[in-house]
């Protein structure tokens, strides 16, 4: 599932899943094609909205563990189209005497090029950074969030990768990027994590991720034992590896996932490396 530099543009002809992610958490980057396919998709998986704000929610507690064990440094792959509650958001909001430093990548030219616009307008461009490149591509990747001059590679970093893993299918081998990516962090860094699973054997469920076949980004389905595999030999920190709306929560959820915590779809996680 690699991609050029010209598939983001060509992409408008399709609807796009960041761009459906940006529809349903609110956001204003999307086309027709993305609303119209996400409207349909919602009306067998009602919950899908509530899923992905409770993933945005979720990406914000995380963001909070980890200036609360002191780290500053945010490297977040696959962040998508720029909307409410990303990293340097929540960490320049809970903890601006920090002072955290954040980079965001995408493959996709269109959520990179708004990435570098929100950046530029309404955030530190000292700080955070936007970065155009590939999660299959690691060694060039790396390099380039190195190339900002903004991440110490010698001090602890948190490792966002959030709502991306179940765009990526077995046979392309993401563990091994991933690999990659987890050796170049220094001990004491986090592993922040998310990824759809099915906790309740859901046929609609199930119909929604083969449908995401017709958009950039055709999508697959992990059991949590296959979604644990992504952290190694890290430590999960409590509660491990959780539905989104019981990592931590923060006494602000809402009410609607409360008889099945598994109506979030997302399954998340953060470990430490020792």
């Amino acid at each position: 599932m690699r991609k050029s530099a010209n598939d983001g543009l060509a992409a408008v002809d399709k609807p796009s899943s960041a761009r459906i992610y940006d529809y349903l958490l609110g956001g204003e980057h999307n086309y027709a094609i993305d609303r119209a396919f996400a409207d349909k998709q919602v009306e067998m998986a009602p919950d899908m909205p509530n899923g992905m704000r409770s993933n945005r929610a979720f990406i914000g507690r995380a963001v909070q563990f980890a200036l609360d064990r002191g780290i500053t440094q945010f490297v977040d792959i696959g962040a998508g189209l720029p909307s409410q509650g990303q990293a340097h958001e929540v960490a320049d909001r809970v903890a601006p005497e920090a002072q955290a430093r954040v980079v965001y990548i995408d493959n996709e030219e269109i959520a990179h090029a708004h990435a570098e616009i929100l950046l530029d307008g309404e955030a530190d461009p000292d700080r955070h950074k936007a970065v155009f490149a590939d999660f299959f591509d690691s060694e060039e990747l790396w390099e380039q969030v190195l190339d900002t001059g903004v991440i110490n590679p010698d001090e602890p970093i948190c490792l966002l990768i959030t709502g991306i893993l179940h765009f990526m299918f077995p046979e392309q081998e993401p563990g091994k990027a991933l690999a990659y990516y987890r050796h170049q962090l220094p001990a004491g860094s986090l592993l922040v994590l998310s990824h759809i699973s099915d906790g309740l054997d859901d046929k609609n469920t199930r119909e929604v991720v083969r449908n995401y076949s017709k958009t950039t980004s055709p999508a697959c389905l992990r059991t949590p034992e296959e979604i644990g595999e992504f952290f190694a030999d890290w430590e999960l920190v409590q509660p491990g590896l959780a539905w989104a709306p019981e990592w931590r929560p923060d006494g602000n959820e809402e009410n609607w996932w409360r008889d099945k915590p598994a109506r979030a779809r997302y399954l998340c996680g953060v470990a430490v490396k020792p």
